[in-house]
Order: C-alpha cells, then sequence, then structure tokens
C-alpha cells in the first residue's frame, strides 16, 4: 500500500464519493465485490488477488455514505435533521473496526492502515482522511450543491466559498431560482 500524502489524499477520498450514483447519469460503482474490487485497484490500494466480498461492498457504501453526507455539511446541506452527527458517530465507530499506525521515516511521520486486504484499503482511506485534515484540505472537500449533480470536488475559491463543482452548475442553480421566481411571480 502506497503513502497518500497532500493532494494524493485528497483525490483519494474524492474519487471514493464520487463512486456513488448522480443525477448526471454516472452508474454504481460500488454495487458489489467485483465493482469495489475493480475500485481498489484503479485507486491504487489492492491488486488482482485481492480477496474482495460484497459484504465488504456493502460497508464501502456506508462508508462512503458517511463521507458524502459530511462533505454535504460543507456546502450548508443536511439531508435530514441528526444526519452530520449520525455520520460522524458512524465513522468514529468505524475507524475503531480499521486502525493506524505512526509510520516514522527522515520526512516525518504518516498513518497508515494497520490491516491488510480489505480492511487495509478502508484504514487507507481514513488515513487519507486525516492526511486531508492536516493539510487543510479536508474543509475546502465538498459535494455540489446542485441536487441533480452532487459530485465532490475540492473547492479552490480564495475564501473557501464555492458551493458548486463548476460553472456549469452553478449556472443551472441560478436558472432554477430564476425560473421559479418568474413562476410565482408573473408580471
Amino acid at each position: 500500500m502506497e503513502e497518500t500524502t497532500g493532494k494524493a489524499a485528497v483525490d483519494l477520498l474524492l474519487g471514493f464519493v464520487n463512486t456513488r450514483p448522480a443525477g448526471n447519469g454516472d452508474p454504481e460503482r460500488l454495487g458489489g465485490a467485483p465493482d469495489l474490487a475493480k475500485w481498489i485497484r484503479a485507486a491504487g490500494l489492492g491488486d488482482d488477488d485481492l480477496r474482495v466480498t460484497d459484504a465488504d461492498a456493502a460497508v464501502a457504501r456506508e462508508l462512503r455514505a458517511a463521507l458524502v453526507t459530511l462533505l454535504l455539511s460543507h456546502v450548508d446541506v443536511e439531508e435530514h435533521e441528526g444526519a452530520v452527527a449520525g455520520a460522524e458517530e458512524y465513522l468514529r465507530r468505524t475507524a475503531e473496526l480499521y486502525p493506524l499506525v505512526a509510520v516514522v521515516t527522515e520526512r516525518g511521520c504518516e498513518l497508515a492502515p494497520s490491516q491488510r486486504g480489505v480492511p487495509g484499503v478502508f484504514g487507507a482511506l481514513f488515513a487519507a482522511l486525516s492526511q486531508a485534515t492536516a493539510s487543510g484540505a479536508w474543509p475546502r472537500m465538498k459535494m455540489c450543491r446542485n441536487l441533480p449533480c452532487h459530485v465532490g470536488f475540492l473547492d479552490k475559491t480564495r475564501n473557501s466559498g464555492g458551493l458548486y463543482c463548476s460553472s456549469a452548475c452553478s449556472s443551472q442553480v441560478s436558472m432554477r431560482s430564476y425560473r421559479q421566481r418568474r413562476k410565482s411571480n408573473p408580471s
């Protein structure tokens, strides 16, 4: 398993949350064991002989859902009352199952998964989350506020006030608001 630092940590986490089906037609990419195995290989976290089960895929979808909830909260969206608290509690409990260890080198200290196989993959996600937080990137990691989109992205605006993954999504939301106002107040 490779060390995950800086931009790589952000890319790993965003790649993971962006495996969910989206309103833009993207399919579910963690639907079962073969899908999860394919994502793990593409992310560079495992090889062809890694044993992955459908139960592992279910855990991955739950972990992804909790992370998505937190990234939505970064754009002030809470899917339902208590969703953020529930996601935080779920992640606290789940992190205990995939412990990390400190790896000290001449360059410094990083957290790395203490397990191999699929548990190590899930541990790598928690290590990446720790790295993203330490680098200051975590608050800038968001889900697009445009409901049909909800794609994970890194907010690169100067004031960290970005709410949409692209200007196209921002325009769609603006146009929907404009049409709704026109519909509500015909001249």
